[in-house]
């Protein structure tokens, strides 16, 4: 019953709400992570209550999961709840009034000027510098999430114009500015470096590898692990990200604008760099000011 579920469950996301495969994925981990806990409470998909929720969120804290892993637990559970409320395949919803910790808990980490500075101007012997201080100029530029940084294709550039075409979450189209010094980067790198890794063969994405294919996100991810290492600060995708919307709003660019930009579908995922400029703003006073 729990297979047959999960997977009508899957199948409805990907192509009822066009969700990514990367979501998709994460709902059938999320979800397969609860079933265990039913299990051993010899319980199915079908039968499980609130309290059972509420053990399987104890249980995730208890193990040391972040704030932000047991928000998408609650997500995926509300997910999977609805659909089985939809299929009348249960009576009533289990998820209904389930409160959500407070998602944003720890404030994302932005780099200082300074350090985003450090990181671009890097240099290595590396073979492949070209194609990852690229990535690096464009994940800072444009605030891509990794998944859409490592799908780019050759069609999604508009080099003239200056923006790149982003296919997000969701299946949700945006144009995104990109600006001139990540453009250099681009156009180096594809005329000097991405003919010689691909040597014969064909690709349509930006990134590719030795082997032709696309970026994997795992292999950027120990990419820029190692580029910040470099450096000496620990960096992660996600950082350039948040690096990209704080220094926006510290910049006195508009919320909507910032929101649009990164292509969150709720403002108020993006009201929290507001609070991070903010904290960063008292730091300041508080550091420099003679009477704080």
């Amino acid at each position: 019953m729990f297979v047959k579920i999960l997977k009508d469950f899957l199948i409805y996301l990907s192509v009822e709400r066009g969700l990514s495969q990367n979501t998709v994925e994460a709902y059938s981990r999320d979800i397969g992570l609860f079933q265990k806990l039913l299990t051993s409470k010899n319980k199915g998909l079908d039968s499980f209550s609130k309290a059972d929720i509420l053990d399987f969120l104890n249980d995730v804290k208890d193990k040391g999961y972040s704030t932000t892993s047991i928000c998408r637990f609650i997500s995926s559970l509300r997910g999977i709840c609805r659909y089985m409320i939809i299929e009348k395949i249960i009576k009533e919803d289990p998820s209904e009034n389930l409160q959500t910790p407070k998602k944003w808990e720890r404030l994302p980490k932005a780099l200082s000027l300074e350090d985003v500075i450090s990181l671009l101007d890097s240099r290595t012997d590396n073979a492949t510098f070209l194609r990852d201080t690229a990535m690096l100029e464009i994940l800072y530029s444009s605030g891509l999430r990794v998944s859409e940084l490592v799908s780019l294709k050759l069609n999604n550039l508009n080099l003239e114009a200056g923006f790149l075409r982003i296919m997000g979450k969701g299946s949700k189209e945006r144009l995104v500015p990109i600006n001139s010094r990540a453009l250099d980067k681009i156009k180096k790198y594809t005329k000097e470096l991405r003919p010689a890794i691909l040597k014969k063969k064909q690709s349509d994405y930006l990134f590719v590898t030795n082997r032709g294919s696309a970026m994997t996100r795992q292999r950027f991810w120990q990419t820029i692990k190692k580029y910040g290492k470099q450096i000496g600060i620990d960096l992660s995708p996600h950082t350039l990200r948040h690096s990209f919307a704080t220094h926006l709003l510290e910049g006195g660019a508009d919320l909507r604008s910032v929101q649009k930009m990164l292509g969150h579908s709720d403002i108020s995922t993006t009201q929290i760099y507001t609070k991070v400029s903010t904290d960063r703003i008292k730091k300041v006073y508080t550091e420099h000011h003679p009477r704080a």
